[in-house]
């Protein structure tokens, strides 16, 4: 089966013009119509998003009937973290702490597991990792050692996506060799790199990223190139095009 999944850190659905507006986050996920989307920086009832679920707005708005959200931050009112959005059940969640002692805020990974299919599950693991590459690497330690990743069977298929704020590439090794991931990379004009998405207006950083494993092929990977992407947040989404075996 096709499997279509896009990542992106929405910043609350305030934009680089500073303006709330979520209508915009929702139009770029309805016009790319992912199967499964992974959204970071997902407010809940925070005054700076007019107190909105945002999970079940954009949800609603762009015609996902399953929805989760992992709660990374408690703000003084409201609180939000990572959300995952899908077109198929998901029938578990759980949210993975991954704070260490250099997390000057509280960082998380959202674990689901959703059923594709009758007998046939995708377990996703959602994140947005912290500033620092110690920090990063120490929460990748977590990740690894809670029961949640450790105890997925093997030949089950695996995303883990999100913001990884990874700018040199020092988690690539991590996955593909120490945890056998393979990476979700653009391989366009004989090359293979993970593609641009921060800053939105003018992306140097690929701090957006996909790992899988398990029986999934990638055939394709793109980032948004709508207009509207350009100021609806400071990252752009990134789209990935699987075949599920």
């Amino acid at each position: 089966m096709q499997l279509r999944v896009l990542t992106y850190n929405i910043h609350r659905a305030i934009g680089v013009d500073r303006r709330f507006r979520p209508e915009r986050i929702a139009g770029i996920l309805h016009h790319h119509d992912a199967d499964i989307v992974l959204l970071q920086e997902v407010d809940e009832g925070a005054p700076r998003s007019r107190e909105l679920n945002l999970a079940k707005e954009l949800a609603a708005a762009s015609g996902y009937p399953f929805f989760a959200l992992g709660h990374n931050v408690s703000l003084r009112k409201g609180r939000y973290g990572n959300a995952t959005l899908s077109r198929y059940p998901i029938l578990r969640e759980r949210n993975i702490d991954l704070s260490v002692a250099e997390s000057w805020i509280r960082r998380g990974c959202q674990h689901t597991r959703i059923q594709l299919a009758e007998e046939r599950t995708l377990e996703v693991f959602n994140l947005h990792l912290g500033l620092s590459a110690r920090e990063r690497a120490k929460q990748i330690d977590l990740l690894a050692r809670s029961h949640e990743f450790g105890t997925v069977p093997p030949g089950v298929p695996m995303l883990v996506g999100g913001d990884f704020n990874d700018w040199r590439s020092l988690l690539w090794p991590v996955f593909t060799e120490r945890l056998g991931f393979q990476a979700a990379l653009d391989g366009q004009n004989g090359g293979r790199r993970f593609l641009p998405t921060y800053p939105a207006f003018s992306p140097q950083g690929a701090l957006d990223r996909i790992y899988f494993r398990g029986p999934l092929e990638l055939a394709s990977i793109r980032r948004c190139r709508l207009q509207v992407s350009l100021v609806a947040s400071d990252h752009l989404p990134v789209i990935a095009e699987f075949e599920a075996g």
